[in-house]
């Protein structure tokens, strides 16, 4: 949700040398967007008891490595401490960051954080005010797309991925899981009936994305999908960041929880049906231009716990064939918008990639 923030800094400093500090296991994302000219990795340890002097070691080198880049400014979009302290450590003159987490003696311009309701709800209208209140942005954009750039050469590396494994086919990719807590996710066996209903009517292959301690879950899936015959394979845990974006973009269609994939697939650009439950599609919802959010309104969400403590009526809630008959509706606006880019002529004749 950083990424129309980065785009307006390359808009703004067409001509500057742009590093993104990251972690590493996420600076995938960045690495080919126009706006990354260098990643520079951190992975700090956090300060514990018995580990001071190691964390603090860790953000003296890493300040002492950016120091070497000589930057003349720097935005931090993180709200943490620990962006602005590393900053300031490395020297850099110019440090833009909102005002708060007790950090404002570190920065040389401490911005007010936006009072509730001042600026639209979604997430990324958060980083993007901030540049505004620095007057590096005009005003805030009427409409708000999240894209990745780098969806035409992903889609080509991972199309070359598929075909290496003998997938030629369509591919619907899946991600049942999602982060911090059971309360976000779909039930495993939906999602299976769902994407089988689904691969059954366009001659899909299911691709099954996750991370490494999401494998059984995605396993749970994979079993039910076999049971109704339809061809799967389970990546999770398998793959880097940038191996799943690949993946990700030679999709037909993506089905998701509200998860770190669900906004990958959109900011592809590929037809996504997200399921929403207990977290709020407002604020954090995907912003691509081909997305269905999928939700069942009840007294008690969005509730943003992690885990329900009564009936998990938001996700029960939710059928299959809503899921599916939304997935086929957007595939059909899908064919009308980009018909160059999906080969996806009908939902029943689908022709060789």
């Amino acid at each position: 949700m950083s990424l129309p923030a980065l785009a307006a800094i390359r808009d703004r400093h067409p001509g500057a040398h742009i590093a993104v500090l990251a972690r590493p296991w996420v600076a995938g994302l960045y690495r080919h967007e126009p706006f990354a000219d260098e990643i520079i990795p951190y992975q700090p340890a956090p300060f514990r008891r018995g580990s001071l002097i190691q964390a603090w070691k860790q953000r003296l080198d890493a300040a002492a490595r950016i120091r070497e880049g000589a930057f003349d400014c720097a935005v931090l979009l993180q709200n943490a401490f620990d962006a602005a302290l590393i900053a300031a450590l490395a020297g850099i003159p110019e440090r833009i960051g909102y005002a708060r987490d007790m950090r404002s003696p570190l920065l040389t311009h401490p911005i007010q954080l936006p009072r509730a309701g001042s600026i639209p709800p979604h997430q990324s209208y958060y980083y993007l005010e901030l540049l505004h209140r620095a007057g590096w942005l005009e005003r805030l954009p009427d409409s708000l797309f999240v894209e990745l750039r780098c969806a035409p050469l992903a889609r080509s590396a991972g199309l070359q991925r598929f075909a290496a494994e003998g997938i030629l086919g369509p591919v619907i990719g899946v991600s049942p899981g999602a982060a911090f807590g059971s309360a976000k996710r779909w039930l495993p066996e939906r999602f299976a009936e769902t994407a089988g209903t689904l691969a059954a009517r366009m001659g899909a292959l299911v691709a099954l994305h996750g991370s490494a301690s999401e494998r059984e879950l995605c396993e749970s899936v994979k079993a039910g999908l076999a049971a109704r015959g339809v061809q799967c394979v389970n990546y999770a845990g398998q793959t880097t960041l940038e191996e799943f974006i690949q993946r990700a973009a030679a999709s037909d269609l993506y089905l998701s929880n509200d998860s770190g994939a669900m906004h990958i697939a959109s900011a592809l650009g590929v037809p996504t049906v997200a399921v929403f439950g207990a977290t709020n599609p407002i604020t954090t919802g995907p912003a691509g231009r081909l997305t269905r959010i999928v939700r069942h309104p009840v007294e008690c969400a969005p509730c943003q716990l992690r885990e329900c403590p009564i009936d998990h009526r938001c996700m029960t809630s939710i059928h299959c064939e809503t899921v599916s008959q939304t997935a086929v509706d957007l595939l059909q606006l899908a064919v009308e918008w980009t018909p160059e880019a999906r080969s996806l002529n009908n939902l029943f004749g689908i022709p060789p990639r």
